[in-house]
C-alpha cells in the first residue's frame, strides 16, 4: 500500500483546539497538506486557521463535537466541499476524568466513553466512504493506557482499552475486503499538553501525571509519519514502552510499581474543585496551546525513530550481533 507525500494530501484532524492535535495541524501546514480542521471551541480554531494561513497554508475549520455522528461526518463533508476529497483522517479529540471511581458519576463515565471511544468510531464511519474510493489512512490517537490502565483514571482508560480492540477488528475486515486503506493506532505515553488542565478533576487539586513527560511534537512527528508510512501502531515516548514490556511481562510486577507512583504523582500542590472550567460536558475557553505546564519534567525519547525506521533498528541489531561476535572471538583467541 501507497500513500500520498503529504504535500499531496487533504488530512482532516478532529481535535485540533490544542495540544497534540494543534502541534500536528501546524506542522502538516508546514508540508503543504490541505487541512481540515475539527473541535468545539471555535475561538481556538479560528487562530489555528489564521496562523496557518498567516504562513502560506490552506486550511478550514469546522465545528463539531466528537460524540455526535452527524456533526462528525459534517466534517468529512467539508473537507469534499473544500478539497473534493479525502486522504487522512487524523482522530485525536479526548477527555478525562481524574478522580476515585467511586467519586465518578454514570454521566461522567459515559460522556468520557463517547467522546475518547465512540468519537474514534464517528471518526472511521465518517472517513471510510471516502478513503476506500481511491485510499489513505485512518489515524487514531489512542494511550499507552490502552496497554497498561492507570489508578484515577478508570473512564479514560476503559476508553482507550477500547479503541484497540475496535481498530483491531477494524483493520481485519479492511484487509479481507482487499481496501487500500492503512489503519494506525498511536500509543503515547504522558504529553505534557492542555490536558491536565481540561480535564475534570476530582482530587481537590489539578492534576498531573507520572512523569516523565514528552512535548506533544513527538506525536505529531509519529502522526506524520503515520500519513506517508502504513504502519500498524506506534508507541510514542521510552517511558511508555518500558510499561508496555513491564505490563507484559508481569502485571502483578506492574501493579505493585503504579501502587508506588500512580497515585502520587497525579495531586498537585495547586487547588482546584470539581467546579473549575473543563471540557468534559462544554468546551472551554483558553488553554488553546500546544503545550501544556509541565515542560521542566520533559525528556527527549530515544528510540521512537527506531519505528519510523526499521531498517536502522535492524542495521543497529546487526551491528550489536557483530559487535558481540567480535568480542567473543577476541575472548576465545586470548584464551588459546
Amino acid at each position: 500500500m501507497r500513500l500520498k507525500p503529504l504535500a499531496q494530501q487533504v488530512v482532516v484532524v478532529f481535535g485540533a483546539s490544542s495540544g497534540i492535535g494543534r502541534e500536528t495541524a501546524l506542522r502538516l501546514a508546514q508540508k503543504d497538506a490541505k487541512l481540515v480542521v475539527a473541535a468545539r471551541t471555535e475561538s481556538a480554531l479560528v487562530s489555528l486557521v489564521e496562523t496557518i494561513r498567516a504562513q502560506g497554508g490552506q486550511a478550514v475549520y469546522q465545528l463539531a463535537d466528537a460524540a455526535r455522528i452527524d456533526e462528525v461526518q459534517a466534517v468529512a463533508e467539508r473537507a469534499i466541499v473544500e478539497y473534493g476529497r479525502l486522504d487522512t483522517w487524523v482522530q485525536v479529540a479526548g477527555t478525562a476524568v481524574i478522580g476515585p471511581f467511586l467519586e465518578t458519576t454514570a454521566a461522567e463515565f459515559e460522556r468520557v466513553v463517547q467522546v475518547n471511544l465512540l468519537g474514534q468510531v464517528y471518526g472511521a464511519m465518517a472517513a471510510l466512504p471516502h478513503l476506500k474510493r481511491q485510499g489513505g489512512a485512518l489515524i487514531h490517537i489512542s494511550s499507552v493506557e490502552a496497554r497498561r490502565s492507570m489508578p484515577l483514571q478508570s473512564a479514560y482508560a476503559a476508553s482507550k482499552h477500547g479503541i484497540e480492540g475496535f481498530l483491531d477488528s477494524l483493520r481485519l475486515e479492511l484487509e479481507h475486503d482487499r481496501l487500500l486503506v492503512s489503519v494506525t493506532n498511536i500509543l503515547p505515553g504522558v504529553i505534557n499538553t492542555p490536558f491536565y488542565n481540561k480535564a475534570l478533576t476530582k482530587l481537590g487539586v489539578k492534576p498531573s501525571s507520572v512523569p516523565p513527560f514528552y512535548q506533544p511534537g513527538l506525536v505529531a512527528d509519529a502522526i506524520l509519519f503515520a500519513a506517508e508510512h502504513p504502519v500498524r501502531e506506534l508507541i510514542v515516548g521510552d517511558a511508555g514502552r518500558v510499561l508496555d514490556y513491564l505490563q507484559r511481562l508481569s502485571p502483578a510486577l506492574t501493579d505493585r510499581l503504579l501502587q508506588l507512583v500512580g497515585f502520587k504523582f497525579q495531586y498537585t500542590d495547586q487547588i482546584e474543585g470539581e467546579s473549575a472550567p473543563n471540557n468534559l460536558f462544554e468546551p472551554i475557553e483558553g488553554d488553546n496551546r500546544t503545550e501544556g505546564d509541565y515542560r521542566q519534567l520533559t525528556i527527549p525519547s530515544f528510540f521512537d525513530w527506531l519505528d519510523r525506521y526499521p531498517g536502522a533498528k535492524w542495521a543497529l541489531g546487526g551491528a550489536a550481533v557483530a559487535a558481540v561476535a567480535l568480542l567473543a572471538a577476541g575472548q576465545s583467541r586470548r584464551g588459546e
